[in-house]
């Protein structure tokens, strides 16, 4: 929902998010939005863009929600997997909750041990075990209603309700928090949807879950109205003797489903956090080559492994990691109808009364509800809230130290004016081969670059400065992966390339792959300038940013933008292996150019330096807060940011580039 809102609005504080012009013409930028209430959603739009209090305010909820999701995952298995093994207090009453805790814990560390092995075998034994675990909880259901009758059907009343909180307010005020826990897990049902259709997760849960969940109550109530003085565990308590044990090992099955289930929801939303920059870059394996949804993050994997057993062990009850439960859950929807509000307002541009009728109904039950859950803190809900508040620190940490890293290397980037003076060899020999010169900015030189020509008495033939940036758009189609532009004149042979991912495409290149999608890309890119070239004569143009004329750049159908500088070589002769018979190149004062003599020499120039190898220069600066900054920056950024970028990866990791072929240059940056 928050990369939806920043593709309709500039409200993303996070570096490297800023929509340039040409990205609004990706595809996955269009939207098809009704006019009925677009003034109401430009002025909302105006409003959050001028105001940045509105931008952080936004951020600071992200951040929150995704905590407390995240905070929700790892709740869930405790929850889950404890309750089902509690099953066996019932069936072998001399059981002791020491053994209980014990078997919940041998079984959650077997599932996160297979959690990287769930493929799409183990996911095709998940649909039976759910189908078969849902249709046994209607049944007992229906048992239970056809055994102690069924007067439970009352509780359709709505009247009861008034009559509950009547009898004693503050007790049924109380009682909201534990109510909720009927409803929780439903929320786990979204994380399929990577895998099904909307339409069938839908179907399925209005024709099979709901209904099963309703008798499994229902019939839970008529056995609580016949039995008053009922063990603690009411659920297997009311299950019939001689299906119990069958029933009691398809719950802890099914438990572990919910629970896989969960920590694959939270693989992804971490993933599109990364993406998004609102957490620290963590390694993503791709589990299958069918389905780019499935990933397992090993340092989440074993850090919810770990969470899950620390809860286990400090509440070893299922009441005080209930009321934990109760304030995760909470926290998400909250946050969750705060933001579909403002889409409804910015983007779907729905109806005002609609609207308000939205936010108001929804809003105040759960801010009901979540009062509810804060009387519970000391029960063991302040366990949650300390937990989702380091999360939460650590977000605003990384985003916090990203953006005054990024701010600082845009200031330090180096001017056009000192590259003309450096002239086509920048100062220095130009060796063959192909540079290619990563940063995080996506306009002007970076201040790397003359680093590393100050340190380094030689550059390559070619230099192509390099972006990964990440739109905030679920996929970027490949034809408009990589966004070209010329720095300098022609005769300096530098190119920036953008190589745009959205927050589900998998990034997981083999260097020789992105280096040869990257040269086909160069290659398309001077080939449609000299067609351009070929119509319409223009002077060269040597800017690194948008022209304020339209006839100097082309904007290609997928975004990219072309200039229109006359594909013109200095100081190169093709070999004859490379490019056979070539004419003699025209002279830059020649008014008259041969647009095709010179394509085929500068694609020949380029087959060349690929021929003679990649190498891949990166940065790796060291931030710093400066002397004069106030003590708590000095505490974030020379301390926790630097730890957390010191242990997290680089955006450029994730390809295996061999240690031959790969540059480091160190720059200390002061923010």
């Amino acid at each position: 929902m928050y990369s939806l809102i920043c593709r309709n609005a500039k409200v993303s504080l996070i570096p490297n998010q800023v929509q340039a012009q040409p990205e609004k013409r990706m595809s996955s930028f269009r939207l098809k939005l009704p006019t009925d209430e677009l003034e109401r959603s430009i002025k909302v739009k105006e409003k959050l863009e001028s105001s940045l209090m509105m931008k952080k305010l936004l951020l600071g909820l992200v951040l929150f929600g995704t905590a407390m999701f995240i905070s929700n995952g790892v709740i869930t298995p405790a929850m889950s997997v404890l309750s089902a093994v509690s099953g066996l207090k019932v069936g072998i009453p001399k059981a002791s909750q020491d053994v209980v805790v014990m078997i919940s814990i041998a079984l959650l560390v077997v599932l996160y041990s297979l959690q990287r092995y769930a493929t799409s075998k183990i996911g095709f034994i998940v649909g039976p075990c759910l189908l078969i675990w849902f249709c046994c909880l209607g049944g007992i259901g229906i048992c239970n209603l056809s055994r102690y009758g069924s007067g439970a059907f009352k509780a359709f009343n709505p009247l009861y309700i008034f009559y509950y909180f009547g009898r004693n307010p503050f007790q049924a005020w109380l009682s909201l928090a534990g109510c909720l826990l009927c409803a929780t897990g439903s929320e786990a049902i979204f994380s399929n949807l990577c895998h099904f259709p909307v339409r069938f997760v839908q179907f399925m849960f209005v024709l099979l879950v709901l209904p099963c969940l309703v008798l499994a109550y229902l019939g839970q109530a008529a056995f609580l109205i016949a039995n008053e003085k009922t063990p603690e565990h009411i659920f297997f308590a009311s299950i019939p003797g001689n299906v119990f044990w069958p029933v009691f090992l398809l719950a802890n099955l099914a438990a572990l489903i919910a629970s896989r289930t969960m920590t694959i929801a939270i693989f992804q939303c971490l993933k599109q956090s990364i993406s998004l920059g609102c957490f620290p870059r963590l390694k993503i394996v791709h589990t299958s080559r069918k389905f780019m949804a499935k990933i397992y993050i090993p340092v989440v994997n074993w850090f919810l492994l770990a969470s899950c057993l620390g809860f286990i062990l400090l509440f070893r009850s299922t009441s005080d990691v209930g009321n934990a439960y109760a304030i995760a859950e909470l926290g998400v929807m909250i946050m969750a109808t705060v933001y579909v509000t403002l889409i409804m307002l910015l983007i779907w541009e729905t109806n005002i009364i609609k609207v308000v009728s939205f936010l108001i109904t929804f809003l105040s039950l759960e801010l009901i509800f979540f009062s509810s859950a804060l009387s519970s803190v000391g029960d063991g809900g302040w366990a949650l809230l300390v937990f989702a508040s380091g999360l939460v620190m650590i977000m605003f940490i990384w985003n916090y130290g990203t953006k005054l890293k990024y701010d600082s290397e845009l200031k330090q980037k180096l001017s056009k004016d000192l590259m003309r003076k450096l002239g086509p060899n920048l100062g220095t020999m130009r060796a063959p081969g192909l540079g290619l010169v990563y940063s995080e900015i996506v306009t002007g030189v970076p201040a790397i670059f003359g680093h590393f020509l100050t340190a380094l008495p030689a550059i390559h033939s070619i230099i192509v400065f390099v972006c990964v940036r990440n739109v905030p758009v679920p996929a970027v189609p490949q034809s408009e992966r990589f966004l070209f532009q010329r720095v300098c004149t022609r005769g300096y042979h530098m190119f920036r390339c953008i190589a745009r991912y959205g927050y589900k495409d998998k990034k997981q290149e083999h260097h020789n792959t992105f280096e040869r999608l990257l040269i086909e890309g160069l290659e398309k890119f001077i080939q449609r300038e000299a067609v351009e070239l070929s119509l319409q004569s223009e002077d060269d143009v040597d800017s690194d940013e948008e022209p304020s004329t339209p006839g100097q750049i082309i904007t290609a159908p997928n975004g990219s933008l072309y200039s229109l500088d006359a594909p013109l070589l200095v100081d190169f002769t093709p070999s004859v292996d490379t490019i056979p018979e070539t004419p003699s190149c025209s002279t830059p004062q020649d008014p008259s150019l041969d647009y095709t003599q010179n394509l085929e020499l500068e694609l020949a120039f380029i087959k060349q330096a690929k021929e003679s190898g990649a190498v891949y220069l990166i940065d790796n600066p060291i931030v710093k807060a400066r002397k004069d900054s106030w003590f708590f920056k000095k505490l974030i950024i020379n301390y926790f940011f630097a730890f957390l970028r010191n242990n997290c990866r680089r955006a450029i990791v994730s390809m295996s580039i061999p240690h031959s072929n790969l540059l480091q240059v160190r720059l200390t940056s002061y923010v």
